[in-house]
């Protein structure tokens, strides 16, 4: 067995407690910096709440901010009708938030005046279709007025009572007016001329007049198939009376097509 000498016995010990000492150094060391220094400095547990500062006058701002302990910045301008102008009607963080002391807060400043916004094009739909249409361009349905016509459909818009086209812009939030068909109209009406129109354009005309096509008759000994066809006859004629719902029968051939004259008995 090798000889243990004494003072080898002495330096590791003393190895020993000099890593006992740094490692409690250390460990000491670890406690104040993060149980004393980091919440001095970053003021932990000090927390303040946000005031709201909706509605206040950009001016007063800076007082708010500075009775709080905090700062402000304005980041951005918008509209809203619900504000009067150069106040606050947004921030971040919102209102109640907890924050640290000196903490930036963003406001969006009401702006004086509304942007615009273009009118949608209205005409021909319906009462309820409108109403979406306004509130998602961030307009709003004002009056509606009711007027003899055949179909429950919008026939004008309005803006302050004056007649408005589609495109027409307008101060975000107005009131749009609306002329909706009774869905009644007139009992009888003075049918137009379909004679010279395609097949597919008098179709058209008589869905826009409420009426219906009835019998369709071809030009005698002539194919039209794969042939565009025009009203060379229509019945009841131009200018007759119609009820609305009528059938209306149609004469069709090539374009320009001339029915031939009825020969009258000579004898």
């Amino acid at each position: 067995m090798p000889l243990k000498l004494p003072f080898q016995d002495n330096k590791i010990g003393s190895l020993l407690a000099t890593i006992g000492i740094a490692g409690g150094s250390l460990f000491f060391l670890l406690i104040v910096y993060f149980y004393v220094y980091l919440p001095y400095v970053t003021n932990h547990g000090n927390h303040i709440e946000v005031p709201d500062f909706t509605g206040i006058d950009q001016h007063e701002l800076q007082k708010v901010a500075v009775q709080h302990k905090l700062r402000f910045a304005i980041e951005d301008s918008a509209y809203s009708a619900d504000h009067p102008p150069y106040t606050a009607i947004r921030q971040f963080p919102k209102a109640g938030a907890k924050v640290k002391e000196n903490r930036l807060v963003y406001i969006t400043i009401n702006r004086i005046t509304a942007p615009t916004m273009p009118i949608p094009d209205l005409l021909d739909r319906s009462l309820l279709n409108a109403e979406v249409m306004l509130k998602s361009n961030e307009l709003i349905r004002g009056n509606v007025f009711y007027e003899s016509k055949p179909f429950p459909i919008i026939y004008e818009m309005r803006y302050k009572g004056r007649t408005i086209r589609a495109g027409t812009r307008v101060p975000k939030g107005s009131i749009i007016d609306l002329v909706v068909g009774d869905g009644k109209g007139s009992s009888d009406l003075a049918i137009g001329s379909l004679v010279g129109d395609s097949y597919d354009q008098a179709v058209f005309k008589l869905a826009g007049w409420n009426l219906h096509l009835g019998r369709i008759e071809i030009a005698p000994g002539i194919d039209t198939t794969g042939m565009k066809t025009f009203v060379y006859r229509q019945e009841p004629k131009e200018g007759d009376s119609v009820r609305v719902g009528d059938p209306i029968n149609l004469w069709i051939g090539p374009k320009n097509y001339t029915e031939e004259p009825i020969k009258k008995d000579q004898n």
